[in-house]
């Protein structure tokens, strides 16, 4: 009798292990398989560390450059609309950072804000830029405040969309996925997870208009997620979430130069308060927040928010 409970319980753990991977197992992409993402105009430069950045070097080249980062678990495409809308005036810079996008893994596997503003400025000098605005969303957010702590000489406006800097309040703010990143055995089996459900369902949560949520839009989140390296690069970063991060708010005051702060009023991932503690805490910034929005704003109203940066530039 014992036998046979035995049996069926392995028989059940067998079909749960072999569901489990039939729905959300699935391996690496490689270059080839995701070809079109990286079709012109992307490029790619080898940096010293034998590290390949994917890029895009877009809009008037004889205009002001713009360089914008993009948020955790997605890519330069995101920018794509702002691109679109800013392009005729603006020269536009976007990058996919270490363990994103079509960059994927780094050697060394640094995927720290200070290992990205490493990677920033090697992008940044390989381009010959001097003198640049610089915008980030949520993780992009963070990034670009530390890069331009460090290197304030090199940056002459900032554009902040649902940034990141402020850490968060406990761990039950954490998304689930950091918190499986940092559980043992998850996060051993997290590389390797993957489903388009997942990653539209992840959308549908950030963006606050469903019908915004095209088949499309799913594919290339999907696609870029499941890039050679990146599930590995993502459980790093999540595992230290919240956790011997270095955080900019203590710092805000040290920024000398003209923040635009732009958020959308439906961010349940950042959710807008933190707008409002970056506008007190920034000696010049301006904030606008769009009712309509939710996290990644330049998706969601890029009419708008492109806008927004146009005037906020033409200003200052």
């Amino acid at each position: 009798m014992v036998k046979k409970i035995l049996g069926v319980a392995v028989t059940l753990i067998v079909v749960a292990v072999l569901l489990f991977a039939a729905f959300f197992i699935r391996p690496d992409y490689k270059l080839e398989d995701v070809a079109d993402y990286a079709a012109p105009p992307s490029a790619f430069m080898e940096l010293p560390d034998g590290a390949k950045a994917h890029y895009r070097d877009q809009g008037n080249q004889d205009g002001m450059p713009i360089i914008l980062i993009h948020g955790s678990n997605s890519s330069l495409h995101t920018w794509e609309p702002w691109v679109e809308e800013l392009g005729d005036t603006y020269r536009i810079i976007t990058v996919d950072m270490p363990g994103h996008g079509l960059t994927g893994a780094v050697p060394g596997d640094d995927y720290s804000r200070a290992g990205m503003v490493r990677f920033l400025d090697e992008v940044v000098s390989q381009l010959g830029l001097t003198r640049f605005v610089l915008g980030g969303n949520s993780m992009g957010g963070g990034v670009s405040l530390a890069y331009t702590l460090e290197h304030p000489e090199k940056v002459s406006h900032l554009v902040l969309v649902s940034s990141g800097g402020f850490p968060p309040a406990g761990t039950r703010d954490a998304p689930i996925a950091f918190r499986m990143a940092s559980t043992p055995v998850l996060r051993d089996i997290m590389p390797y997870m993957s489903s388009r459900s997942m990653v539209e369902e992840g959308l549908r949560n950030v963006i606050a208009d469903d019908s915004l949520v095209t088949e499309e839009m799913v594919d290339r989140y999907a696609a870029m997620n499941r890039y050679q390296g990146n599930r590995a690069a993502m459980v790093q970063r999540f595992a230290g979430y919240g956790a011997g991060q270095e955080y900019v708010h203590e710092r805000l005051g040290e920024i000398g130069v003209p923040v635009l702060i732009l958020w959308g009023a439906q961010d349940f991932l950042i959710p807008v308060e933190i707008a409002h503690k970056f506008d007190e805490g920034l000696p010049d910034s301006t904030l606008v927040i769009y009712e309509e929005a939710g996290h990644i704003a330049m998706e969601e109203v890029p009419e708008k928010s492109a806008g927004d940066v146009r005037a906020f530039l033409a200003a200052h």
